[in-house]
């Protein structure tokens, strides 16, 4: 054996991949698009347009991108910097609300001025998930995960929210298929609502097809219900701050209500457990080159 090949060899394992290295930059990047958008939508009263319901919706779907989902977007590629494996699900998870809701400031608010800011939030996010997800460091987290983890519960619990979302948006959207206008649309002030169109087209079956893969111990499984587990904690303190401030901004609106905050307040706290009992199996010290000396954008 050559002295080359002894350095090849002992070359320390914590030098992470570039994919990683490119999603931390992107993952800078959707930060810095995201506060601006939130802070734009949230304080300028000229900005949005339609019903009042609707901008204070809005406006609260802004407040918690900025005050909570840029945070944790932050403090995950910050923390996996520190070679934490639990890091890089969060930020996945992180990186899934803001492209959820870079949709919705794109199409379930009409055309205005920050129409480019959110097109760039949502193609950086995009792209900064396209390089996080099949990053080595990602894959690795999955099989560990996949492999300790009490998939079958975790699984169970996924299947009966993805099934109980898709009957709730089935039950509005299957009696509104007749001639426009419909009730799925009053009081929206959109010609369609991209809600129903991301749950139903996108993530719901994301969720079962991620949970049938995690009950059969695979990491791709592992990776993709951390993520939308992540997603759903943070999208359900959402959704509980936007319909209050929509029903803040316009009492006697039928499209928001304060009802549904208590149950959104405690889906989001119960989101945490599955989401904690999925990575709480991890090794407790990293083995695989999340380090400090090779952390991601060192």
């Amino acid at each position: 054996m050559t002295i080359q090949s002894l350095r090849t060899t002992n070359q320390p394992a914590s030098i992470t991949s570039a994919a990683l290295r490119t999603a931390t930059r992107l993952a800078w990047a959707t930060s810095v698009l995201a506060l601006v958008a939130a802070l734009w939508t949230f304080v300028d009263p000229g900005l949005l347009h339609g019903p009042e319901a609707m901008q204070g919706s809005a406006r609260g779907t802004a407040l918690v991108l900025g005050g909570l989902a840029v945070p944790v977007l932050l403090g995950s590629v910050w923390w996996a910097r520190q070679g934490s494996r639990e890091a890089l699900v969060l930020w996945a998870g992180a990186l899934l609300h803001v492209i959820y809701n870079a949709v919705l400031f794109l199409f379930l608010t009409p055309f205005n001025a920050a129409f480019l800011l959110y097109v760039a939030l949502l193609g950086t996010a995009l792209w900064a998930t396209g390089y996080l997800l099949p990053a080595p460091e990602t894959r690795r987290v999955g099989r560990q995960v996949a492999k300790r983890a009490p998939v079958r519960g975790i699984a169970t619990y996924v299947w009966v929210v993805a099934a109980l979302n898709a009957l709730a948006w089935l039950a509005v959207v299957i009696p509104s298929l007749r001639a426009f206008p419909t009730p799925l649309l009053e009081g929206t002030g959109v010609q369609t609502n991209a809600i129903y169109v991301q749950d139903l087209g996108i993530w719901l079956p994301l969720a079962a097809v991620g949970a049938h893969w995690l009950r059969r111990r695979e990491a791709r499984g592992a990776v993709v219900i951390g993520a939308v587990l992540g997603l759903w904690v943070i999208e359900s303190v959402s959704i509980a701050v936007d319909q209050w401030f929509g029903v803040r901004a316009d009492p006697a609106s039928t499209v928001v209500s304060l009802s549904v905050i208590p149950p959104f307040a405690l889906l989001a706290v119960v989101g945490t457990v599955p989401l904690w009992l999925l990575l709480r199996h991890l090794p407790s010290r990293p083995r695989d080159g999340l380090t400090r000396r090779g952390a991601p954008g060192a």
